[in-house]
């Protein structure tokens, strides 16, 4: 197949989220004195980014006792985007696909500001010729409509056309289902029985396609 596009998720794929919670959760807990089982319960509820903040920080409160209103702490995670660093290898990998002649994009859910700031944080934004962000939109994956979008933005067809990305709905089975061939970067959930068309070891591997 004739590669014209390759479009990627952006947390847990290009940009390393895990890094960049680590980086604010230690902030975090050390501004409000938070006991050392904060953080690894705090990731174990948000569940990669797919539970709600507003849902996690109460029940942490809840759950340890805690002396802070919820909303005083669920405000201070806006910033954790100044911490945001990209996945290894995500910026050799952006510019090599520029000079085959590839046009990239990222399509991700979430907050149009956070998602842009994110973005610039990790270097990718002058590296990718498209971001689609859900809130932006007003689509979000898995809806083939949004899927649809970024290719029309790109001027590529989805049979020419791979996405890249660590959610097993979201990246493998919502691309699959408009016609792109998905790989999957494990990074987060399980395949949960999804069955991607490559799995990659890492984003070196896209350059492989």
């Amino acid at each position: 197949m004739s590669i014209h596009a390759i479009l990627f998720d952006l947390d847990g794929t290009l940009h390393d989220r895990a890094a960049t919670l680590r980086a604010w959760l230690a902030e975090h807990t050390r501004q409000f004195s938070l006991p050392d089982t904060y953080a690894p319960r705090f990731l174990e509820l948000e569940d990669h980014g797919y539970r709600p903040k507003a849902q996690v920080i109460p029940q942490l409160v809840q759950e340890l006792g805690l002396p802070h209103h919820p909303q005083t702490l669920l405000d201070t995670y806006a910033h954790h985007v100044r911490h945001a660093v990209p996945m290894p290898h995500a910026h050799a990998v952006l510019r090599e696909l520029r000079a085959r002649g590839v046009r990239t994009g990222i399509v991700t859910n979430g907050w149009e500001d956070l998602q842009r700031t994110c973005a610039d944080r990790c270097g990718l934004t002058d590296l990718i010729d498209d971001l689609v962000i859900s809130r932006a939109v007003g689509l979000s994956k898995p809806d083939p409509a949004i899927y649809r979008l970024a290719l029309n933005h790109l001027g590529v067809s989805a049979q020419h056309t791979w996405f890249v990305g660590d959610s097993p709905r979201n990246d493998i089975a919502g691309p699959q289902a408009v016609g792109l061939c998905a790989a999957w970067l494990p990074t987060t959930h399980p395949l949960q029985g999804k069955v991607p068309d490559v799995i990659l070891r890492d984003l070196r591997d896209v350059l492989g396609l």
